[in-house]
């Protein structure tokens, strides 16, 4: 291990071995630890008996519920927006040759105590229960200039500067109520909170075309898709990418102590007594503690069921986003549901999250609204995890730190900070400009 690499990752995390595989093949030295015997960090896989051994000691589980190892249940689970940026990075870097992935069947929205299949397309939002026969026309004029809208034509702007106008007043100028900009900016738009009505447009109008464009992908009923045996294959993929282009790997060593020189910039990693000199560390928040702040919780409660989740049409695979609004609460909730379909479970079982930024102690009252949806569950477990966000230089001290997991059952922020992290470590911008076509053999879904 004496030896000096460009980087060393620490932790197996889907972040991290994303960063692993693109800074591999760049052309730099790498080597990647982690203190577990097993990949994925946080966002690992687990089958039912280390799903027991994790929530319950030592209890083991019932045999009705089928053999352990036909579940790979993810720890955070979310769904991949099919046009979206992961997809764009796995095409870029070739991974999609390890990886089956199929459609999710639905994509739904919790609306006035009802859930509802969310419209993404002019001719969707005439159909929709969601809207009243006047609020229906003036939605599919907005969806129409959406759909219409190009960056780099102004023609297709009706005036509108859309990096100055604000998101309230765009939809102002087409009258829609507080009901339809719920949805809207929630479940196909998918903002986390209600801050992006006084930011500029441009953002939110992107985020709508990716899913309307992501959607027609597939002509399936969401814009999402999701791997065949679950996340746990994609930071393996990642690993064998790095692999390829000479990145080494070392999964269960202890400590893994990032060390520092007089001036405070990073120099290597010892474990077990042996040190690897590197010019840059990447981690996630787990490896370099005095780095990082507390921001937040989320809470969240893991269920095995026998059936699909009620009035999603018999989805085997769905999500379905619960804005804060219709809760009262400060952030939104989460439901993702994967099943047998996915080889996520044996046949007839379905794996359900409910997912939320935590706002009080209690996840098992907190995550109320979204469990009533689930119908009768055959397990069900609680947790709470502490989300981190990094406070260090990197400039300074040249270690560069992930953002832990937030509540969100979709890829897109977790993305986003993935690239952001590799422009700051390399000074490039990753150029994801790529034929989406490339993916789709392996994507029958």
């Amino acid at each position: 291990m004496d030896e000096e690499y460009d980087v060393i990752v620490l932790g197996t995390g889907l972040k991290e071995c994303i960063l692993s595989g693109l800074l591999s093949v760049d052309g730099l030295k790498v080597l990647h630890m982690d203190r577990n015997e097993y990949y994925g960090g946080e966002s690992t896989s687990l089958n039912l008996i280390q799903l027991w051994k994790r929530f319950r000691g030592n209890d083991k589980p019932p045999p009705h519920l089928g053999p352990s190892r036909d579940y790979n249940i993810d720890m955070i689970p979310k769904f991949i927006m099919a046009n979206g940026g992961l997809v764009r990075t796995l095409i870029h870097t070739d991974v999609t040759k390890y990886l089956s992935f199929k459609a999710v069947d639905g994509s739904y929205v919790f609306n006035k105590g009802k859930v509802h299949k969310v419209p993404a397309t002019d001719m969707e939002a005439l159909k929709s229960p969601l809207m009243g026969l006047f609020e229906k026309r003036r939605a599919r004029k907005f969806f129409i200039y959406v759909q219409d809208y190009v960056e780099n034509d102004p023609k297709t702007h009706e005036g509108l500067d859309l990096t100055r106008v604000t998101t309230r007043e765009l939809i102002a100028k087409y009258g829609l109520d507080d009901n339809t900009v719920d949805f809207i900016g929630h479940a196909l738009a998918l903002h986390r909170d209600d801050r992006y009505l006084n930011e500029p447009a441009l953002d939110t109008v992107k985020r709508m075309k990716l899913y309307a464009e992501s959607l027609a992908r597939f002509q399936g009923g969401s814009p999402y898709i999701y791997p065949l045996y679950g996340l746990g294959e994609l930071p393996q993929a990642f690993a064998r990418l790095s692999a390829v282009y000479g990145g080494t790997y070392m999964l269960n060593k202890p400590e893994c102590k990032v060390e520092f020189n007089e001036e405070g910039q990073v120099c290597g990693v010892t474990s077990e007594g042996e040190t690897a000199k590197c010019k840059k560390v990447v981690c996630d928040p787990s490896y370099l503690t005095n780095k990082v702040r507390k921001v937040g919780r989320v809470a969240r409660a893991i269920c095995i069921m026998s059936h699909p989740i009620p009035n999603t049409d018999d989805s085997h695979s769905v999500q379905v986003i619960l804005p804060q609004k219709q809760l009262g609460r400060r952030s939104d909730m989460y439901l993702f549901c994967c099943s047998y379909t996915h080889n996520v479970a044996p046949k007839g079982k379905f794996i359900a999250f409910v997912s939320t930024e935590a706002e009080t102690n209690h996840p098992e009252t907190e995550l109320k609204s979204g469990i009533d949806l689930l119908g009768p569950v055959d397990e069900i477990f609680f947790d709470i995890y502490d989300r981190f966000e990094p406070v260090n230089e990197p400039s300074l001290d040249n270690c560069f730190i992930s953002t832990s997991y937030d509540s969100t059952t979709h890829f897109e922020s977790t993305v986003t900070d993935v690239l952001n992290m590799y422009t700051m470590i390399t000074g490039k911008v990753l150029d994801l400009s790529v034929d989406l076509s490339a993916a789709s053999a392996a994507e029958d879904a």
